[in-house]
């Protein structure tokens, strides 16, 4: 089970963090999936590295016939011809060009390749988290969520676009080199060898705790990631209360384990760079002192075959040196990408629902000027066609978020088809709550809910969420134009629906003054428009959608008298002979419903009407009158 974090001060106790990343094969494994996407670009990238090293192998080969071949006879010449010199190092140079070129040709391939990975796990990332139920969003912060779309998929481009080629090249090269070194000689090849041993204890043992380290940093830049989202969003709130201070200690905390986790981390990376450079130098000392001691003392081993085994050496010592450097970007990749996994990983939504929703589409299906809708609702079940009515009902419904602690208490309830349903009640007595069950945003314990009679467990999600629009006290606009946001709430509506829809909202005056009109484009959640205009929006947007049932929760509650005034109106034209569920802080939006539900602890204690709550004199009568206020 994944590690659930909290940071302090958050709400109720802490901010959830999510399942904390860890580095497991697993990921690499499952990274490898994305990277198979592009089989024969490998292949060519493979082709192109393994060239390259052959060709380093061989160039470094050629310095041992340039000195024993060409070079050497040379000096005792007293008029030496360079035909042949020429003509070798032109050869030599044809060889590195070609090198050149395969280096070049795989870089750039990878460049693509890479992105194209990052893209391709970017869009199941996206997938994956647009099948969540709403409860992952509730205990995982949105920055660090984010974080896993750009820091820790940025973290895979580096170790996809260059750790992997690295070492696959290094590879190849520490073979050949190898294979070259056993041949021009055994004893020296077998010193390199210790040398090189002692160089892979020193730079794994580093490479293990930056490894941890690195870990530790991806953890703690999306906890900062998610702290930092959640601050900006609320800047107004710390202003108004002048939490500056306590944000700053709060920052403070979290950037300092950001610090100090990436501080050991790349504290250790950094080490390995230098260490393998000094340890593979001294190899190259001894073997410099040892072959030249041979070289002068034997023939057994000439002159260029030493300048040829050093290069050689130099050329071992430094793949091993890259391969423990990129080990880092590795591990920081595939910690990275075992959080982007988890969210992957996390169960999905279920909807397992057989009966979907239809609508009958007529010549016309505009909104009329009457205010109504043509066309026809109805759900498909067991193809068979049953009319929707819109007749809700709630049977001993029991519900918990957190196992044990039920906040939902036997709730029975119904409301005809065409009812206006009212839930009162102070914070947290469980309103919300009763609408998110209709949604099936969260399953119910036990009890069963019907929507004409058929339980909807049943009823496809999408489909039943279709039959349901929402207008809620805070309003969610995206970037775009005014008639995109209002065509979100059926996407194949046309302009002249989406106009009329707006007429019936009542948001067609402050639009059509707009200097774009419907063209204006919205940004930042609609922050360019007031309050009450993006909520004429939202119901414009319900409008369009023509749900047969409506949920208005507290829709008016921060809303000036005035606008209050238009934005009721366009609810009123909206709830005609539709089944509604209101939530509401003013009584005087709810003394027409059908029926009031007084709402408290999760249990229904008052229920009626207006009058007949006012005769009873319990507790609406004292929230009508005043003598109790809402919390």
């Amino acid at each position: 089970m994944a590690e659930v974090r909290r940071l302090p001060n958050g709400p109720k106790g802490g901010r959830y963090l999510g399942p904390r990343g860890k580095f497991n094969m697993n990921s690499f494994k499952r990274l490898l999936k994305y990277m198979m996407r592009y089989k024969i670009q490998y292949v060519i990238v493979i082709f192109c590295i393994l060239a390259s090293s052959v060709t380093q192998v061989i160039s470094q080969l050629f310095l041992k016939s340039l000195i024993d071949d060409y070079i050497s006879p040379m000096l005792g010449e007293i008029n030496p011809t360079y035909d042949k010199l020429v003509h070798f190092i032109l050869i030599m140079a044809s060889i590195y060009v070609f090198g050149i070129i395969c280096n070049f040709t795989y870089n750039r391939i990878m460049v693509y390749v890479s992105q194209g990975v990052l893209k391709n796990i970017r869009d199941d990332l996206f997938y994956k988290m647009e099948q969540l139920p709403i409860s992952y969003f509730d205990k995982n912060s949105h920055g660090d969520i984010m974080s896993r779309y750009t820091n820790d998929t940025d973290t895979l481009r580096q170790m996809v676009g260059q750790g992997i080629p690295a070492i696959i090249g290094s590879f190849f090269s520490i073979t050949f080199i190898f294979i070259s070194m056993l041949y021009l000689s055994i004893p020296l090849t077998i010193i390199a060898l210790i040398g090189i041993f002692l160089m892979t204890i020193l730079t794994k043992n580093i490479a293990k705790n930056s490894g941890k380290y690195f870990v530790k940093q991806q953890d703690a830049i999306g906890e900062l990631n998610g702290y930092i989202e959640e601050m900006i969003t609320g800047q107004k709130v710390i202003k108004v209360f002048t939490h500056e201070e306590e944000s700053k200690k709060d920052f403070d905390k979290l950037n300092t384990r950001l610090f100090e986790s990436g501080a050991k981390a790349n504290g250790y990376a950094n080490m390995i760079g230098p260490v393998s450079n000094n340890v593979g130098n001294l190899i190259y000392v001894v073997i410099a002192f040892i072959g030249g001691m041979i070289a002068i003392n034997t023939d057994a081993f000439t002159l260029g075959a030493t300048a040829s085994f050093l290069a050689l050496t130099k050329s071992f010592t430094m793949p091993i040196s890259q391969v423990t450097q990129q080990f880092n970007s590795i591990v920081m990749a595939l910690a990275g990408a075992s959080r982007i996994f988890d969210l992957m990983d996390e169960e999905s939504e279920k909807n397992n629902g057989t009966v979907h929703l239809v609508y009958a589409m007529k010549k016309d299906d505009l909104l009329k000027e009457s205010k109504t809708y043509t066309g026809t609702w109805a759900w498909k079940k067991n193809n068979e066609l049953v009319e929707l009515k819109g007749d809700i009902r709630f049977y001993d419904v029991n519900f918990s978020y957190v196992p044990g602690k039920e906040v939902i208490h036997n709730i029975s309830l119904y409301a005809k088809p065409g009812e206006k349903l009212a839930f009162v009640g102070s914070t947290g007595a469980g309103k919300t709550t009763m609408t998110n069950l209709l949604n099936r945003f969260y399953d119910i314990d036990s009890g069963v809910i019907t929507y004409d009679g058929i339980d909807i467990k049943e009823i496809n999600k999408n489909d039943l969420r279709k039959s349901l629009g929402m207008v809620l006290q805070e309003t969610n606009l995206f970037t775009g134009t005014i008639m995109e946001n209002i065509r979100y709430g059926r996407i194949n509506a046309t302009d002249e629906e989406c106009i009329k829809a707006s007429k019936l909202a009542n948001a067609d005056s402050f639009i059509s003054a707009l200097p774009d009109g419907y063209n204006t484009y919205l940004i930042d959640n609609g922050s360019n428009l007031s309050q009450g205009q993006r909520q004429l929006l939202s119901i414009a947007r319900c409008a369009v959608a023509n749900p047969p049932v409506m949920i208005l929760d507290e829709a008016t509650s921060s809303i000036d008298t005035r606008t209050e005034k238009l934005i009721q109106d366009g609810m009123d034209r909206l709830m005609e002979n539709r089944t509604v569920f209101v939530i509401a802080h003013r009584l005087s939006t709810v003394q027409n419903a059908k029926a009031i539900m007084v709402m408290e602890n999760g249990e229904i204690i008052e229920r009626g009407n207006h009058d007949e709550l006012i005769e009873k004199k319990g507790k609406y009568y004292k929230l009508y009158t005043g003598d109790i206020e809402l919390d």
